[in-house]
């Protein structure tokens, strides 16, 4: 499902370049979860930016379900993340004006889905249809979360990339939210990739890749 073939990715502070990734080799198979582990400043988050189309590499390709990814144009690489790729961020990214239904709705909108029928599911299947009507700042954060995931899932994506999702939140939470992202992916079939500083939590995975020095060790 998930393929990259020498990836390079570097970051430019003043006249010093730093090489955040080396030349990464990865296979990650349908159905699977993975989990990415390893210290800060590893490399972590910008190898799944990276998988996920949202930071370019310099070097290398990254192929999803057999599409490389970096050779669509933009246009093109937007409407294929937006049909096959699920985001969840760690801080959740959810629109303060919005209410949970039309959060989870607005990729659905872009897609020209029947975004309301379609985000109306996603809630329930993360609990949270009898919220639909609130906004960001009337829920915990652990429902803010339960929305930013029922956002990723609304146009039933391929691939499904967490980003410390439950790095904001209480353990009890933390379990809660990790739960649901199992189940789904189950339900889904969906292939899920999660970053993750808690190597208790990545035990549920199928495996675990430890990150170190911008190489997968």
């Amino acid at each position: 499902m998930i393929e990259t073939k020498g990836l390079h990715r570097s970051y430019r502070i003043g006249k010093k370049s730093i090489e955040v990734l080396h030349g990464i080799d990865l296979q990650i198979y349908k159905g699977e979860k993975v989990f990415l582990c390893g210290p800060s400043g590893a490399g972590k988050t910008t190898l799944l930016y990276t998988l996920a189309g949202l930071e370019r590499p310099e070097l290398g390709s990254v192929y999803i379900a057999g599409t490389d990814l970096y050779q669509l144009g933009r246009k093109q690489q937007a409407a294929f993340r937006n049909r096959s790729i699920g985001y969840v961020f760690q801080n959740y990214h959810l629109l303060p004006e919005l209410t949970a239904l039309e959060n989870v709705a607005v990729p659905g909108a872009i897609a020209g889905l029947n975004h309301n029928e379609a985000a109306m599911i996603a809630l329930e299947r993360v609990g949270l249809k009898d919220r639909a009507d609130h906004l960001p700042s009337e829920m915990s954060g652990g429902e803010q979360q339960r929305v930013a995931i029922a956002r990723a899932i609304v146009n039933q994506p391929n691939v499904l990339f967490a980003d410390e999702p439950t790095g904001n939140l209480d353990s009890n939470t933390s379990k809660e939210i990790m739960e649901i992202l199992m189940q789904l992916a189950d339900e889904q079939g969906v292939t899920l990739v999660v970053v993750t500083h808690d190597r208790g939590l990545a035990e549920v995975g199928d495996r675990t890749l430890v990150i170190k020095d911008g190489k997968v060790t």
